[in-house]
């Protein structure tokens, strides 16, 4: 099957930032072959698509999130233990397989309707997660997750390795799902088992880890008072600090943890939405950029931030930047862009196949509609999605050649099933939580 857009505006992302105003995209099966301005050569039987002028650009990459947790959000939201009163509580008694692949497809829904059509997850039972990602056609790595405070999918860390092996069997070599290996984070795992997950990632080269460091002053503290050290410092000892790690958050870090990051040539994962709301702070992106870490835009679960697409990361993280260098310079339209897209594929090692708009790459793309009158005018492409752009602009979303959304329509699952199946767990977790407020101290 071949598919040629016509009469868009291409914002490729690639090296260069080519733009086609007036452009064209050709896609064959899951490749594109090619773009361009102008008219594209004629071709028997293709599928055109008239993009009336509108943006077509790569599908982002949401680098850091927890599918499954859809069905917490909003729980709890001014409770300021909520934590300990509901969630953990909640995760013990309800986290199941059905559940994880309830919250996950409510996830996929609306990331596909966001225009994110790749996520880095980490979570439990993410053999579910995968198997969503992959019914929903989403480009997926897929990271178990393991910790030490009674996860509701392992009682040890044998088990939790043996949930690793079974992933990694479940996904090997699939076009779409990557399996990964998630350390939840230092202070929850600690050294010896970073130790392990070390050596295990050196035997399994081609899975990447996914952990959650230096996000918190608990965190920090664990580091100092337990080693000594900073939380990186301690990440470094360990072995886990290597180019195959993707580091969450990374809120709390002086110029030496920057500089090991660097060397170590780790990616980061920021997620402002999430981090702002919570009060926990602000992550140095552009000292970690500068310092040549690849810094990509994550969600993370929509317990903590609410929404997963990444429109609604565009402002706080490009205004956060501002605010750290008191200008209007620092952390400019176009790389909060290239962050999303291209930079953010990097962070997953996935930079040769997806994040720009070139010839060879896979078919992972987005229509963002110019009809809305805050889109106009126009003098920058890169500012208008960063500051006006909304997830409903998104109409049309493909991955790997197939379409998961046309006009607004979600093709690759039932959205209707997909709300009512979430909303059935919101009904448990509701009575539970009513329960719980008659023990509450």
């Amino acid at each position: 099957m071949t598919t040629i857009l016509v009469n868009a505006l291409i914002v490729t992302m690639d090296e260069a930032l080519t733009v086609h105003e007036g452009g064209w995209l050709r896609v064959d099966g899951a490749t594109i072959t090619a773009l361009g301005p102008g008219t594209p050569p004629a071709i028997p039987g293709a599928e055109i698509v008239d993009c009336g002028g509108d943006i077509v650009m790569p599908g982002m990459v949401n680098t850091h999130c927890h599918m499954a947790m859809s069905v917490f959000r909003g729980l709890g939201e001014d409770v300021d233990d909520r934590l300990y009163r509901y969630i953990l509580p909640l995760e013990r008694k309800f986290v199941s397989p059905e559940m994880v692949r309830a919250g996950s497809a409510l996830s996929a829904l609306e990331m596909i309707e966001g225009g994110v059509t790749t996520v880095a997850d980490m979570y439990y039972f993410e053999t579910e997660v995968g198997a969503v990602c992959a019914e929903a056609g989403l480009r997926a790595i897929v990271g178990q997750t393991l910790a030490d405070f009674d996860p509701p999918d392992h009682r040890n860390f044998e088990e939790g390795f043996a949930r690793v092996e079974e992933l990694v069997d479940a996904f090997d070599g699939h076009p779409l799902v990557i399996p990964s290996i998630a350390p939840h984070a230092p202070y929850s795992t600690g050294r010896e088992v970073m130790a392990r997950v070390a050596r295990w990632s050196a035997d399994h080269p081609d899975v990447p880890v996914q952990m959650h460091l230096a996000e918190s002053t608990l965190e920090v503290n664990w580091a100092r008072d337990t080693h000594g050290k900073s939380t990186v410092a301690v990440t470094a000892e360990s072995g886990l600090l290597k180019p195959n790690l993707i580091c969450a958050h990374c809120l709390q870090l002086d110029d030496a943890d920057i500089t090991l990051m660097a060397e170590h040539q780790v990616c980061a994962a920021t997620n402002p939405r999430s981090n702002g709301k919570a009060g926990r702070g602000i992550a140095p992106v552009e000292k970690l950029r500068h310092a040549g870490i690849p810094v990509g835009i994550g969600s993370d679960g929509a317990m903590s931030g609410n929404t997963l697409d990444l429109f609604s990361q565009f402002a706080p993280v490009s205004m956060f930047a501002k605010l750290l260098g008191g200008s209007r310079k620092p952390l400019p339209a176009v790389d909060v862009v290239r962050m999303a897209t291209i930079e953010g594929a990097r962070v997953l090692g996935l930079n040769l196949r997806t994040g720009s708009l070139e010839p060879g790459k896979q078919a992972d793309l987005i229509r963002v509609s110019l009809s809305g009158s805050r889109m106009h005018p126009m003098y920058d492409p890169y500012s208008a999605l960063v500051f006006a752009a909304l997830p409903s602009d998104v109409t049309d979303t493909m991955v790997a050649g197939r379409w998961l959304m046309r006009e607004r329509r979600v093709q690759s699952l039932d959205s209707a099933k997909t709300i009512a199946d979430a909303n059935q767990i919101a009904r448990q977790f509701k009575a539970e939580m009513a329960r719980l407020d008659t023990i509450a101290p």
